[in-house]
């Protein structure tokens, strides 16, 4: 989303701002004076918090609604808070939200090794999703994705037919749902691994907006598909908070207890943002790209 916000090329929502960024960690430092005094009365001035904004985190001070932030526990890091808002709410959005939950059924989560993937494969394993298969692009993104993160099994893009691989995976069948950030160049592919009365959620369009010349639209209608497309930041703060809520009952206590982690790939000084845009742009990473402030 940074990267293509910076590039010119990502929509804003009325109520975003110009400066990047939709993540952080901090402490407060005061409330607005306009600010509803039951809206904030869970906070106070100097808790360590971390939350969820529509823009605005690239900078020393941030203006956020207090419905969209999280106390930080003593047992997480500033580090590790500011890599969980965006990226767990957007995973959880897409998978209990829109395709109603993972329980039982066979998912496959497409660019496996990105920091919303990495949340949605661990978000559907402890959800107690029957299988969880995932693509990415390198033998080491796979050896991550099923090692660490726990899927059934990973399929590397590059290397091997993912369409071949999952249906043999699944003995023919497909799986029940499919969480897509690729769009174009995969709408084709993923109908032919959904299975009947399967879901597809896009996420993003990485392949592009436009699909293959003569899909064919007619698995849509024999496989009773359901295609749906989301986004988190055009959301009002209303279903955002939802959202905000769930995480915070449900599952934040599973990072304390080790049943979910944050992963990040690295840290840098503020100083290095640019460094820190090359490296996403490189897509090596497993995990979270955080800078911090000092």
């Amino acid at each position: 989303m940074d990267l293509l916000q910076r590039e010119g090329n990502y929509p804003l929502p009325p109520q975003a701002p110009s400066t990047l960024g939709v993540e952080f960690s901090g402490t407060i430092v005061s409330f607005g004076g306009d600010e509803p005094n039951q809206e904030h009365e869970h906070f106070k001035k100097g808790d360590e918090v971390f939350g969820l904004a529509y823009g605005g985190a690239y900078a020393e001070y941030i203006s956020v609604s207090t419905r969209m932030l999280l106390h930080k526990p003593n047992w997480l890091s500033f580090e590790q808070a500011a890599g969980i808002p965006e990226t767990w709410i957007t995973a959880l959005q897409a998978l209990d939200f829109v395709l109603g939950g993972a329980e039982g059924k066979t998912i496959l989560w497409h660019a496996g090794a990105s920091s919303v993937s990495i949340s949605g494969i661990q978000l559907s394993r402890v959800s107690g999703a029957k299988e969880i298969y995932a693509t990415a692009g390198t033998g080491e993104k796979i050896k991550f994705i099923e090692g660490t993160l726990g899927a059934t099994k990973g399929f590397n893009y590059k290397s091997e037919d993912w369409v071949k691989g999952v249906l043999e995976a699944t003995g023919g069948k497909g799986v029940d749902l499919i969480v897509d950030f690729v769009g174009g160049s995969y709408f084709e592919k993923n109908l032919d691994v959904v299975a009947r009365d399967g879901r597809l959620v896009m996420l993003g369009l990485m392949g592009g907006m436009q699909t293959p010349d003569r899909v064919n639209i007619g698995k849509l209608l024999y496989k009773r598909v359901r295609v749906e497309g989301s986004t988190l930041r055009s959301r009002d703060e209303e279903y955002q908070g939802k959202l905000r809520d769930r995480l915070e009952q449900e599952y934040l206590p599973k990072f304390e207890k080790g049943e979910l982690k944050v992963f990040v790939d690295r840290v840098l000084p503020w100083e290095e943002i640019q460094k820190g845009h090359e490296v996403l742009e490189g897509n090596e990473t497993m995990g979270k790209v955080i800078c911090t402030i000092s």
